[in-house]
C-alpha cells in the first residue's frame, strides 16, 4: 500500500505525493499535527488556523475519490513507530518541505528509520535539493516551473482500518480560539483559485505602485502568500497562470513586476535550504557580534505597536490583527527593531514570523536578515519611519482608522510624531538611533576581512541575475 503524508502541500491539484502515490489506488492519507511544531519558531495559531481550513477542504475534495485525510497527532518521528507497527509492506511518499529547525531534525529523524526503497520523497517550489549550482539555479527553476501540471489523484480502493483519527473528529477538537482570528485569511484551494483569477483580471491594475501603500496593498497584491505557503495552491500554476495572463493582460507591466517575484520566493527559501543555520547566525558571521545586548522592554513594546510612532504602530497593530502587511512595511518594522531599536534580530525575528499568516521560513529569515544588514551581499538600508508615513499615507486616514484615538489631531503632528501627552512617547530618537547604526555596520563593512568573508557568501547565497562583487564594497 501507499501512504501518502502530508505536510504544507495541502492541495489537491499538482499535488506531487497524491499523485504519484495514488497510483496503485491503495493509499491513505495522513497530516502529523505536532503540537511541539506548532511552538516551535515563528509558528502561531493564526497559521495552524489557515491549515485546518485547507485541510477540511481538502478532505472534502478527497472523499470524492473514496479517500480522506487522517492525522496523526505526534511527532513525524513518533508517526515511524505506528507505521512499522501497523504496516508490513508500504510506499511512503511526501514532498519536500523546507522548514524551520525544529521540523527539520523530526523529519530527519524520520526519514532515516526507513529504507531508501520505502521512501519516496518529491521536489517541492523551484529548489535545488540534490546538486545545488547557484549558477544554474535560475534556469533550473524555469524548467521546474514549465513542467506540465500534475492531474487529481485517483480514486482510493484503500480499506484497511488504521489506529489514526478522521479529520472530521479532530476538527471538532476546537484546538484554536477561531473566534480571535476573524480578520484572519481563510485557506483552502477554491478561494487560491479566486484570488488568482480576480488577481490576473483586474486587482494587479496598478499593482507596481499600490503594493507599497499598506491600505492599496490590501486588495491590490495578490494576497496568494499563505496560500503558496501553505502550499493550497502550486506555485508551478501560479506561475503558468501569469504565463497565458501576460498573453493578453491590459497592464502587463503589473504582471511583469509580480513574476519577478515568483523568482525570489524560490530564490529566498533556496538559502535556508542551503544553510538551515541561518534560522539563528548571521549570513555573514562578523555581524553575529553587532547586536549583542537585547532589550525585553523595547521589544514588547516593538511588537504591540507601541512605539510612539503612530504609522509605525499602525502597520503592527493591523498585522497584529489580519496576519498580513504588505512587503515595504515589513521590511521598515523589521528596520525599525535592527536599527533604531539595536535589538538582536534571532530575538524579534521569531516574535515577527508569528504575526504572519505567510509565515515561510526562508522568505522570512532571509529577508530579516537582509533589512538588519547583517548578510554581507545586500547593502544596509535604514527605513525612516518619518518619511513612509509621509509617503504611503499622506492624509493619514489609514492610520486614523486603525487608531481612532488621532481621529482629530493635526496631519503633521502625526506624521512628525510629535504627539506629546496626546499619544504614546517615543520610545527612541529615529535619526540619532538610525545615525549610529549606519555608522556601526558601515565600519564592520570597511574591514579586509569583511569583505573577504562576504565573496564566499555571494558564491553561496547572491543571485547571479542581479549582484555583482563589487556592489559588496
Amino acid at each position: 500500500m501507499d501512504i501518502i503524508l502530508l505536510q504544507r502541500d495541502l492541495r489537491l491539484i499538482d499535488n506531487p505525493a497524491l499523485f504519484y502515490g495514488s497510483k496503485k489506488r491503495n493509499y491513505c492519507v495522513i497530516y502529523v499535527y505536532d503540537k511541539n511544531y506548532w511552538k516551535s519558531y515563528g509558528r502561531s495559531p493564526r497559521q495552524l488556523k489557515f491549515a485546518i481550513d485547507c485541510l477540511s477542504e481538502l478532505d472534502k475534495n478527497l472523499k470524492r475519490i473514496n479517500s480522506k485525510v487522517f492525522i496523526h497527532e505526534g511527532s513525524f518521528e513518533s508517526l515511524g513507530v505506528v507505521i512499522k507497527r501497523e504496516f508490513s509492506n508500504f510506499n511512503i511518499h511526501l514532498n519536500h518541505c523546507t522548514d524551520n529547525i525544529y521540523h527539520r531534525e523530526d523529519i530527519k529523524k524520520f526519514i532515516k528509520s526507513f529504507n531508501d526503497n520505502e521512501i519516496k520523497i518529491y521536489d517541492n517550489f523551484g529548489l535545488q535539493l540534490k546538486e545545488f549550482n547557484r549558477d544554474t539555479w535560475s534556469r533550473d527553476w524555469n524548467k521546474i516551473m514549465s513542467k506540465p501540471l500534475l492531474e487529481i489523484p485517483e480514486i482510493s480502493n484503500f480499506n484497511k482500518k488504521i489506529p489514526l483519527q478522521e479529520f472530521k473528529d479532530f476538527e471538532k477538537k476546537n484546538i484554536i480560539e477561531k473566534h480571535e482570528l476573524d480578520e484572519i485569511q481563510i485557506g483552502g484551494e477554491k478561494l487560491a483559485l479566486e484570488l488568482l483569477n480576480s488577481f490576473f483580471e483586474y486587482r494587479a491594475d496598478g499593482y507596481r505602485k499600490k503594493m507599497s501603500c499598506p491600505n492599496e496593498a490590501e486588495t491590490s497584491c495578490s494576497r496568494l502568500s499563505p496560500h503558496i505557503a501553505f502550499g493550497s495552491i502550486s506555485l508551478r500554476k501560479v506561475y503558468q497562470s501569469l504565463s497565458d495572463a501576460l498573453i493578453t493582460s491590459n497592464f502587463k507591466n503589473d504582471l511583469y513586476s509580480f513574476k519577478k517575484r515568483l523568482h525570489w520566493h524560490c530564490h529566498f527559501i533556496q538559502k535556508l535550504e542551503t544553510e538551515p543555520e541561518l534560522e539563528y547566525k548571521s549570513m555573514h558571521p562578523h555581524c553575529d557580534k553587532l547586536r549583542e545586548i537585547e532589550d525585553k522592554e523595547l521589544i514588547e513594546k516593538w511588537i504591540n505597536g507601541e512605539t510612539g510612532f503612530p504609522f509605525l504602530d499602525a502597520c503592527l497593530i493591523y498585522l497584529r490583527k489580519t496576519g498580513w502587511i504588505n512587503f515595504r512595511m515589513r521590511a521598515m518594522i523589521m528596520s525599525f527593531a535592527s536599527y533604531n531599536l539595536w535589538q538582536p534580530w534571532q530575538l524579534t525575528s521569531p516574535l515577527l514570523a508569528e504575526l504572519f499568516t505567510d509565515f515561510e521560513p526562508g522568505i522570512h529569515i532571509s529577508q530579516v536578515q537582509m533589512q538588519s544588514g547583517v548578510t554581507g551581499i545586500n547593502l544596509p538600508r535604514i527605513y525612516s519611519v518619518y518619511k513612509q508615513s509621509f509617503d504611503q499615507d499622506p492624509s493619514a486616514e489609514w492610520i486614523k482608522s486603525i487608531i481612532p484615538s488621532l481621529k482629530k489631531i493635526d496631519l503633521d503632528l502625526i506624521h512628525n510624531a510629535e504627539l506629546k501627552d496626546i499619544y504614546l512617547e517615543k520610545i527612541v530618537d529615529p535619526k540619532k538611533t538610525a545615525a549610529k547604526a549606519r555608522e556601526s555596520v558601515w565600519s564592520m563593512r570597511k574591514n579586509t576581512e569583511f569583505k573577504k568573508l562576504a565573496k564566499e557568501v555571494f558564491i553561496k547565497h547572491g543571485s547571479r541575475r542581479t549582484q555583482r562583487f563589487n556592489r559588496m564594497r
